[in-house]
C-alpha cells in the first residue's frame, strides 16, 4: 500500500495494524504538518509538529458523494470533522497548509497519487488530459526562524506606512470568513471576500485592537498597494504545500501551472 509521498508531510505509510488495533477500530496514519507545529502554543497537541489522522472508509466516501453537503460546500470540513482524531485536536484549529497537507495525504493514501486534470493549452487552445503525481507534491521552502507560537506578526504597511500586526489564518478562520461573505452578499448583494479576510488578518492597528477600529481601517483606509504587500507577505510567511507543478505545452514550452483542484480531487471517477 506505500505510495510515493513525499516524506516531508507524510510518514510510516500506510495501515499501521498493530497501532491502530491498540488504539483506535481503524486504521490511522501520522501526518508531518508543514508548518512543523511552529505556529501553535507549547502544550498545544499539534506544536510538536505532526497529527493522527484516521485512513478515508466507505464512511468518508458517504461525506464525499453527499449531494446536500456538496451543494452547501461543507462536505470538506466534514471529511477533516471524521478523520482528524488526535486527541484535543478540532479540525478548526489546523493552520490552513497543515489542512491541505492532511487533505493531500488523505488523498493518496485513499485512492493513490494519479491525478487527472484538464489542463488549456494556451498555444492552441486544445483541451488536454495531463496526469498530476501528488505524491511529489513538496513543502514550500519557508525561513521557520520567521514563525512564532503567538501567531502574531509585525508589518509596517509600505505605503502609507501603517504599523500593523496580522495572523495566518486557520481553518477555523475561513469557515468564520465564508460566513461573514455570506452575511455581506444578503446585506448589500456585493462580493466582500478580501474585507472579509482582512477583517480576521489583522489584529491590530497603530496599536489598536478594537474591532471596530480594524474594521474600519479595512473598510476605508487600506490602500490597494498596502494591501498587495500585506499580501506578499503572508504568502512569504505561510507554511503550505507547493501547489505547482512544470507543464510542458505541444510546442516544448514548460510552465509552472498551480495544480487545479476539482470536484473529483478526492473522489476520482473510475
Amino acid at each position: 500500500m506505500e505510495q510515493n509521498l513525499d516524506p516531508q508531510f507524510s510518514r510510516g505509510l500506510g495501515p499501521q495494524p498493530q497501532q491502530y488495533q491498540r488504539n483506535y477500530p481503524f486504521p490511522t496514519e501520522i501526518i508531518s504538518l508543514p508548518s512543523k507545529g511552529l505556529c501553535y502554543p507549547e502544550g498545544h497537541p499539534l506544536a510538536k509538529g505532526e497529527i493522527t489522522v484516521k485512513l478515508m472508509t466507505a464512511k468518508e466516501e458517504d461525506i464525499l458523494t453527499s449531494t446536500n453537503l456538496i451543494t452547501k460546500g461543507v462536505h470538506i470540513d466534514k471529511l477533516l470533522e471524521s478523520i482528524v482524531i488526535e486527541p484535543g485536536v478540532k479540525p478548526e484549529d489546523l493552520m490552513v497548509g497543515d489542512k491541505n497537507a492532511i487533505l493531500v495525504a488523505s488523498r493518496v493514501l485513499a485512492f493513490g497519487p494519479n491525478y487527472p486534470v484538464q489542463i488549456i493549452d494556451k498555444f492552441t487552445g486544445e483541451q488536454e488530459e495531463v496526469n498530476i503525481d501528488l505524491g511529489k507534491i513538496q513543502v514550500k521552502e519557508l525561513d521557520e526562524t520567521l514563525l512564532n507560537r503567538q501567531n502574531e506578526y509585525d508589518f509596517v504597511l509600505p505605503i502609507s506606512k501603517t504599523p500593523i500586526k496580522f495572523k495566518l489564518l486557520t481553518h477555523g478562520d475561513e469557515i468564520a470568513i465564508k460566513k461573514d461573505v455570506e452575511a455581506i452578499v444578503k446585506v448589500t448583494s456585493m462580493g466582500g471576500e478580501i474585507t472579509a479576510r482582512y477583517r480576521r488578518i489583522i489584529v491590530e492597528v497603530n496599536g489598536s485592537r478594537d474591532l471596530g477600529t480594524i474594521s474600519d481601517f479595512v473598510s476605508n483606509r487600506l490602500l490597494a498597494g498596502d494591501s498587495r504587500g500585506l499580501r506578499k507577505e503572508i504568502q512569504r510567511l505561510t507554511p503550505d504545500l507547493n501547489f505547482t507543478f512544470e507543464h510542458i505545452y505541444s510546442t516544448g514550452d514548460t510552465e509552472a501551472l498551480r495544480i487545479p483542484f476539482g470536484v473529483d480531487f478526492f473522489y476520482p471517477s473510475e
